[in-house]
């Protein structure tokens, strides 16, 4: 059996669609998956960090060589703590290239060890991301095809009392 550990980083603030399909994909190509909720410290979360690690757990019950992690740090230290040998992420557009591509040149000079692995997002995904989720949910939208069936009640409850909270 392959023994490779491929690391799924993100701040997953809230998962979708397009977070879970990299995730299947990666577990298909990959013998474990550590998909790891890391803190970004330029964003204001809508959710814990524990709490975005139980969605995806609930989300991802179904993939036997996935689990899930939060870590407070570099994903270098967590790439070696792991020993994990490929960093996957997913790309939507040319702009998430040049920022991802940056990461991924920084993260081999601190783990040389570590191999960033780029995978496409599927073609109903390309325009979806948390902060599109957050928007849309926040107004009242509909967010049932942007996020996964086992979280939707309770993120688009958050979006919209967050939103009642912004107002009050």
């Amino acid at each position: 059996m392959d023994k490779t550990i491929a690391v799924c980083p993100g701040s997953f603030d809230p998962v979708t669609c397009g977070h879970i399909d990299i995730i299947k994909r990666a577990a298909k190509m990959f013998g474990q998956v550590i998909v790891v909720v890391m803190t970004n410290t330029a964003k204001r979360p809508l959710f814990s960090g524990e709490k975005r690690a139980d969605m995806l757990r609930r989300s991802l019950c179904d993939l036997p060589n996935v689990q899930v992690d939060c870590y407070d740090g570099l994903l270098a230290d967590y790439m070696r703590k792991v020993q994990g040998t490929a960093i996957v992420k997913g790309l939507r557009a040319v702009s998430d290239f040049e920022y991802e591509f940056q990461m991924a040149l920084t993260n081999k000079k601190l783990c040389p060890e570590a191999e960033t692995v780029f995978l496409t997002a599927d073609a109903q995904n390309m325009y979806l991301s948390s902060s599109i989720v957050k928007s849309v949910g926040s107004m009242g939208g509909d967010i049932r095809d942007f996020v996964p069936p086992p979280v939707y009640e309770e993120i688009q409850e958050r979006l919209v009392n967050s939103r009642k909270e912004d107002i009050l």
